[in-house]
């Protein structure tokens, strides 16, 4: 299964849990960012390629809808409502992925 992280700028929240969901086997993890200055920018063939899309926040899924509408059609795009206070690899970030992200997907121990 595919999975992709797209938060704003692509150095934190999304660049985290691509480190940490891609520790397992079963998942093909990539990350992206929405705004100009990201480290990597969300493309259409991003979206092509993802089974499963987690957006951080609102504005992250509106922008997809935005600039990549067609390319979403029949893609399940997830909402986890993290905001952008936590630095890379910040512990309590990475308790919030792993909690949040478990409820669509299964994570081995």
């Amino acid at each position: 299964m595919k999975l992709l992280f797209v938060c704003s700028r692509n150095k934190w929240r999304s660049l985290t849990a691509e480190k940490i969901f891609s520790r397992h086997d079963q998942y093909q993890v990539r990350s992206a960012g929405t705004e100009e200055s990201a480290r990597i920018r969300v493309t259409a063939g991003h979206i092509g390629w993802a089974d499963l899309i987690f957006v951080m926040e609102k504005k992250h899924a509106r922008r997809l809808q935005e600039k990549f509408g067609a390319e979403l059609y029949g893609k399940k795009v997830i909402r986890l409502d993290i905001p952008d206070e936590y630095p890379f690899m910040d512990e309590e970030l990475v308790e919030i992925l792993k909690s949040r992200v478990s409820e669509y997907i299964e994570l081995p121990e």
